[in-house]
């Protein structure tokens, strides 16, 4: 769920996934057939704090 969150930002251009488990790849490759809805997206933000960019 996380990923396909992640892959629904149109900032992030190639999240990274890293794998200690056979399986956990196999669910990073699912999460690309995940299509979350509006109302999904926002309820899976409603307790995310956007914070500026820095380090740059």
């Amino acid at each position: 769920m996380a990923l396909a969150w992640v892959m629904h930002q149109p900032a992030v251009t190639a999240p990274i996934v890293g794998t200690t488990q056979p399986h956990h790849l196999t669910d990073a490759v699912a999460a690309t057939e995940l299509k979350l809805n509006t109302e999904e997206l926002t309820r899976l933000e409603q307790h995310y704090t956007t914070r500026p960019a820095s380090g740059f």
